[in-house]
Order: structure tokens, then sequence, then C-alpha cells
């Protein structure tokens, strides 16, 4: 998502215009590296398969 600033700060979706503000009021701004090294987080792999497998067993 690209930054938007402006009267109405938030994300918005380069394909659809759709602004996003879930995430501003989090005070838990993350640089380049920090989010970059999550990918390796064994912990945050295994609560998103957790939560891709709960989706899956919700649309059966």
């Amino acid at each position: 998502m690209i930054q938007s600033e402006g009267s109405h700060l938030g994300c918005v979706c380069p394909e659809c215009g759709n602004r996003c503000t879930a995430c501003l009021g989090t005070d838990c701004v993350m640089n380049k590296e920090s989010i970059l090294s999550l990918k390796d987080d064994p912990v945050l792999a295994a609560r998103i398969i957790e939560r891709f497998c709960e989706n899956e067993e919700d649309d059966e």
C-alpha cells in the first residue's frame, strides 16, 4: 500500500484506490529492516499458517 498524506491519512490501494487506516492507531511504526526480519520468524509463520487453515475450515 502507498501511504497517503493530507487531510485524510491512510494507505491507498494502487489497484482500487480504497483507503485503510487500520494500522495507524497502533503507534508501532517499523523500519524496513524490522519488517524484513519478520519473514524468518517461525512463530509468526506458524500463526499465519494457523489462521489460513482456520479460514479453509470455515469455507467448508
